[in-house]
């Protein structure tokens, strides 16, 4: 049975691209029926950030992805916040002493600026174990520990991957605790992997240089390593930098707070880099749980694309039942349609769906249907299809669409038959005609199908804001 783990830092908010190493794991472990761990590895204090932690949690809630251990849960192998594991790793750092694999490093910034600078100036790279004190302080605590490493060349399968190797001269000693008493990433994941039983690592290729490393501290420790898969990095929609927060990805809840729906994002994150080895694009959760197998996860970097994951939002929201969209939008919605009565919202709601990418796009798809938006001639005057009439003539347009739309009930069938016979009278293209009147009757950019919005907008508000328009043309 897998089981594996998503084990951030609390240095900043979740983006896509971390979460996507999250949605990895956690597919792989629900594929097999095995289980998926969270783990806070917040032992850099200088770097954590205040609420970063909830941040993770309501983030990876949002997504979909449910743990079965971890901190507000709980599990055999508690506590799950590595601050609150000290004395785990103090334990297992005196093991490699006791070995003689670990030693107290007596130098100063100072002096191991001077070791890098004399690497440098020889034009050889800086390791670490060329510098080795002969007789090494006791550890204390007070001073960091090193693991002392025995270096030889590796050779690893890794899932993703395929078959790695490297030579002895990238294993170097690295330190295991800091003088804070913290343990370093490279120790504590190490440790927490082995007595959380993880057996499958996916982590993102930046980690990948420090696999050799991790192998001699894992035979030093008599530890049998896990099952590796390092995914490639996530790019920005550019494609030529990766989604950082420092390029500004936006934090995965900012998608939430959009109507993305998290079936969506998901759909958008798993196929960034994953493909069946089929055309399909949308799956729902289900099949992607029943098809994932990170043998065919891309070894190549993949961009994340915010248009494909707008598209794929639509999509799904077409695919929902009114009552459903509606639950999942009543956050969305303009305060001006708060007195209005659910079963009206719903049919607008229904009119919008068709053209809804997102859900906090209904205020602007919705307002005029609650609210007379002001006159905006330029929305008129800048429309390539009415910018060649004045308005003399768009006024008598209107008014002759007034007299005929005033002679009818305002079924949806009733207005689209009398719309097709004012084509024929006044000689218009559709474009020209129909745009005209549904700007005249929403003053709105965009709206939805010209006879289903009159027809719900109702007949008095329709010839109401025409005779109001037909006056703004006329001054």
């Amino acid at each position: 049975m897998i089981r594996t783990r998503f084990a951030p830092s609390p240095t900043g908010a979740l983006h896509a691209g971390t979460v996507r190493t999250a949605l990895f794991a956690w597919l792989s472990a629900r594929h097999d029926q095995g289980q998926f761990l969270l783990r806070i590895e917040d032992t850099d204090k200088s770097r954590e950030v205040e609420g970063a932690i909830k941040n993770i949690v309501d983030s990876l809630k949002y997504l979909g992805l449910d743990w079965d251990e971890g901190p507000d849960k709980g599990g055999p192998h508690a506590p799950y916040l590595q601050s609150q594991r000290l004395d785990i790793y103090k334990e297992w750092a005196q093991k490699l002493v006791d070995k003689g694999r670990a030693y107290a490093d007596p130098y100063t910034p100072e002096q191991l600026e001077g070791f890098r600078q004399t690497a440098k100036a020889q034009k050889k790279p800086f390791l670490f174990r060329e510098h080795r004190p002969d007789n090494p302080p006791a550890w204390d605590g007070s001073q960091p520990l090193r693991f002392k490493s025995e270096p030889k060349a590796y050779e690893w399968r890794d899932e993703v991957m395929g078959d790695l190797a490297t030579g002895p001269e990238v294993v170097d000693d690295f330190i295991i605790i800091k003088s804070d008493s913290f343990p370093t990433y490279n120790f504590a994941h190490i440790i927490d992997d082995h007595l959380m039983g993880i057996n499958l690592v996916v982590r993102s290729q930046e980690f990948i240089s420090s696999m050799p490393i991790f192998l001699n501290l894992y035979e030093a420790l008599e530890l049998k390593t896990p099952v590796f898969a390092t995914v490639p990095i996530v790019l920005a929609a550019e494609g030529n930098k990766k989604l950082s927060k420092r390029e500004g990805a936006k934090q995965l809840l900012d998608y939430k707070k959009m109507g993305i729906l998290p079936e969506a994002l998901m759909n958008a994150l798993a196929t960034t880099g994953w493909n069946d080895g089929s055309e399909q694009e949308i799956f729902s959760t289900e099949e992607l749980i029943k098809k994932f197998d990170l043998a065919h996860v891309q070894k190549s970097s993949a961009r994340f694309d915010e248009q494909r994951l707008l598209w794929m939002n639509g999509s799904y929201i077409r695919e929902l039942p009114v009552e459903k969209l509606y639950e999942l939008s009543k956050d969305f919605w303009p305060p001006v349609a708060d007195s209005q009565p659910e079963q009206y919202k719903q049919q607008v709601l229904g009119l919008i769906q068709e053209r809804l990418k997102y859900l906090a796009e209904i205020p602007a798809l919705t307002s005029f249907f609650f609210e007379d938006l002001p006159v905006d001639l330029r929305l008129i005057d800048d429309n390539k299809q009415l910018k060649n009439f004045n308005h003399i003539e768009l006024k008598e347009l209107l008014q002759q669409a007034n007299s005929a739309l005033e002679q009818i009930d305002f079924s949806p069938e009733k207005l689209t038959a009398c719309l097709n016979e004012l084509l024929e009278k006044t000689s218009q293209k559709p474009g020209v005609l129909f745009s005209l009147i549904r700007i005249a009757t929403t003053w709105a950019p965009a709206s939805p199908g010209l006879a289903k919005t009159l027809s719900l907008l109702g007949k008095d508000k329709s010839l109401q804001r025409i005779k109001t328009a037909i006056t703004a043309l006329a001054g």
